[in-house]
């Protein structure tokens, strides 16, 4: 928060008169306003203990994801688990915290869904395998509890960054344990390069089952369970661990059904296939991702900060400079 700082310093020393603080105080609350706008993550929560009978609309796209390696026999990643959660509650819709747990013969869970989206990574970061592992927006990989620092940087830089996005959007539906979640509205950018829209179900208070290694909890959240991606180029879909996956146009109805009877996120990304990422792996950040969560906490829409101050301040600026010239 040095920009404030200053921003502060600069206040104390230039606005002494009662005359310039109105129309200074009135640049302020506009320039926030413009900035709060523009880009808002929105995010799609239906709280676990309530009824839920009608369709759901998702809708969003500024959503950073954030991938963890981790793995149930880990020591320190069982430690951080829990405040993992409580990372992922506190940033609401900007971040999306996922979790691959390694088909590694140790590991409680094992899900090829995981399995699959590891080797996506490893595309990118050849050398990915200690536990926990995380990567923001498939950028520099961070290795352990201690890196978090780096990686709260990440997701700053990562949402700086972010200009524009895919807007994406599914429906939800319910049916006893039965869920059906199809491709309702999107708006992708253009790139040249393929890509495809991809489907992750992620399961909260995994419970650990008996005969395994368990330094922590007993049970594990944000534990990826299922993944289905539909080729926007060529419509073909590919599914691993869904009850079924189908499509006939990518971007108007791409289904995926599931059955679930516990707490959950269902996670849209719009992303680069594999295939590009072969020979480009720097095309690896997600070009658009909404979460939609289905847990006992409200997570509420969101806008960075960060972005919104530093722009704020050099908009402030500019405008006191033409002021402070035509003073002078």
């Amino acid at each position: 928060m040095k920009e404030v700082e200053v921003f502060g310093i600069i206040m104390a020393n230039k606005f002494q008169s009662s005359k310039m603080r109105q129309p200074f105080a009135i640049m302020i609350v506009i320039c926030i306003l413009i900035q709060l706008g523009v880009g808002i993550s929105q995010a799609e929560v239906k709280d676990f203990d309530e009824e839920w009978n009608e369709e759901i609309t998702v809708s969003g796209g500024r959503t950073v994801l954030v991938e963890e390696l981790s793995a149930t026999w880990c020591v320190s990643c069982a430690e951080i688990d829990p405040y993992l959660q409580q990372v992922a509650d506190a940033h609401g819709s900007r971040i999306s915290i996922v979790t691959y747990h390694p088909s590694d013969g140790e590991d409680a869970f094992q899900p090829a869904a995981a399995k699959h989206r590891i080797e996506r990574m490893k595309l990118v970061n050849p050398q990915i395998g200690a536990t926990p592992s995380f990567v923001v927006e498939s950028g520099q990989l961070r290795i352990g509890p201690d890196s978090w620092p780096d990686v709260q940087k990440d997701i700053l830089k990562a949402e700086t960054n972010r200009q524009e996005v895919s807007k994406l959007g599914f429906t939800i539906a319910k049916d006893g344990n039965n869920y059906s979640a199809s491709i309702s509205s999107v708006e992708l950018i253009e790139v040249t390069y393929e890509t495809q829209i991809t489907f992750l179900l992620m399961n909260h208070e995994v419970e650990m089952p008996d005969g395994f290694f368990n330094p922590g909890e007993n049970h594990r959240d944000r534990v990826i369970t299922a993944t289905s991606s539909c080729n926007i180029g060529t419509d073909v879909t590919q599914n691993i661990g869904f009850s079924n996956s189908t499509a006939t146009d990518c971007l108007s109805d791409f289904t995926v059904n599931f059955t679930n009877d516990g707490k959950f996120s269902l996670v849209l990304i719009h992303e680069a296939t594999n295939e590009v990422l072969l020979s480009s792996p720097n095309l690896a950040n997600s070009l658009g991702v909404v979460e939609f969560a289905y847990r006992d906490i409200q997570i509420d829409s969101q806008t960075n900060i960060m972005p919104i101050v530093f722009l704020s301040i050099i908009s402030i600026g500019c405008i006191w400079a033409l002021i402070d010239k035509k003073s002078n």
